[in-house]
Formats: C-alpha cells, sequence, structure tokens
C-alpha cells in the first residue's frame, strides 16, 4: 500500500467507538505506522479543522454584518446566504470536537502504552531515559490540547447569538429588525475576536507539538 494511501486513511478512518479505534490502530501498526504516528496524523487533521471553523466562523460574522447593514438589495438573498454560512460553522464546530476526541483516544493510547513499556526495561538507563522522553512529551501534548480545548469552548458562545440572531430574522426579515439587532454586531465582533486569537495559538501549539514529534522521529 502506498504511503499516500495510507495518509489518506489516518485522515479520513471513521473513530469513535472504542472498539473501532484500537482496530483500527492495531492494522495501521501492523503496517508500520507506530501510535505516535496517528497521534501526530491527528493533530495535523485537528489544526486544519481548527483553522476551517475560525474562517467559516469570520465569513458568518461578515454575512451577519452585511445583513444587519441593509440598505437595499435583496434583502431574503442575503439572508439565506447568512443562514448558510452559519450552518457551515455550525459543521465546522461539530468538526472540532470531533478531531479533539479523536486526538485525545491516540494520546491515551499511546501514553498507556508506554507507561506499560517502561516496564519491560531491564537497563535501569534506557528506563530512565525513556521515562523522561514520556514526561516531555505528555507535558508537551498537556499544553497543546489545553489550547485546544480553550479555543474550542469559545465556539459556543459565539454561534449561540449568531443561532439566535438568524433565527429571529427568519419571522422578521424587515428594516425595524435588522434595526433592532444591531447592537448584537459590536458585541458578536468582540466575541469572535477573542475566538481568532485563541485558534491561532492553538494552531501554533498543534505546529510546534508536530515539530517535535517530526523532530523526535528522524
Amino acid at each position: 500500500m502506498s504511503k499516500i494511501v495510507l495518509a489518506i486513511m489516518l485522515l479520513v478512518m471513521p473513530f469513535g467507538l472504542s472498539a473501532c479505534d484500537k482496530a483500527y490502530m492495531a492494522t495501521m501498526e501492523k503496517m508500520g505506522y507506530a501510535k505516535r504516528d496517528i497521534l501526530s496524523s491527528r493533530v495535523k487533521s485537528a489544526r486544519d479543522a481548527q483553522e476551517d471553523a475560525k474562517q467559516e466562523i469570520q465569513s458568518t460574522l461578515e454575512q451577519f454584518g452585511q445583513v444587519v447593514s441593509y440598505d437595499g438589495g435583496d434583502l431574503e438573498a442575503n439572508y439565506k446566504k447568512l443562514n448558510g454560512e452559519l450552518e457551515n460553522s455550525e459543521d465546522g464546530a461539530k468538526t472540532v470536537r470531533k478531531k479533539i476526541a479523536d486526538v485525545e483516544s491516540v494520546a491515551d493510547a499511546l501514553f498507556s502504552e508506554w507507561e506499560t513499556e517502561l516496564g519491560q526495561y531491564s537497563s535501569a538507563d534506557l528506563r530512565r531515559k525513556s521515562q523522561a522522553k514520556l514526561t516531555q512529551t505528555k507535558s508537551r501534548y498537556k499544553e497543546m490540547l489545553s489550547a485546544m480545548k480553550r479555543a474550542e469552548q469559545r465556539i459556543e458562545p459565539v454561534l449561540k447569538p449568531l443561532r439566535d440572531q438568524v433565527l429571529y430574522l427568519k419571522h422578521n426579515l424587515n428594516a425595524r429588525a435588522l434595526a433592532a439587532i444591531k447592537g448584537e454586531l459590536v458585541k458578536v465582533d468582540a466575541q469572535v475576536d477573542q475566538l481568532v486569537k485563541d485558534m491561532n495559538r492553538s494552531i501554533a501549539e498543534a505546529d510546534k507539538f508536530i515539530q517535535s514529534m517530526e523532530k523526535e522521529s528522524d
């Protein structure tokens, strides 16, 4: 099987049930892909999902601004575009949550296996070196995961008011309704700005973790 096909499998293989994930990891290891390889691939996937979600939410905010600043044109068409952008953002948020869960699943398996293998060393020196490397990797992972979860937790507080406003507009698509919700744009804009900052920090932490894993594999 080619490396390209294997890389695609690492990204698109469905993860969910623990038993399925264990079977998947066992299959990949038989083909020469260790759990650390799968972890690195899933971190990349989670990082990319965050980048996509960030852009989708920014696009939704931009469209929301265009709708509430309505100054002629097809208001119904603008509303439909806003609704579509919101749906994309909702899908993006779900993908981010899933990708983070995928990362946690393989990380738990990797660290558990690593801990078990420490007891298999006959050399105390090699055991200490492996323990030190495990501790370092865990520390980097926890820092990255914390950044990912912090960013992910900011998504819902951003989507919630957008969801409310889009629902309100669905049955009140007129100039008076638009004027009534203009104030929400400033609030949501501030929330999105903070979300983008946290997303960027999380993406940077993911890149650092990936680089450290790849460096150790060289």
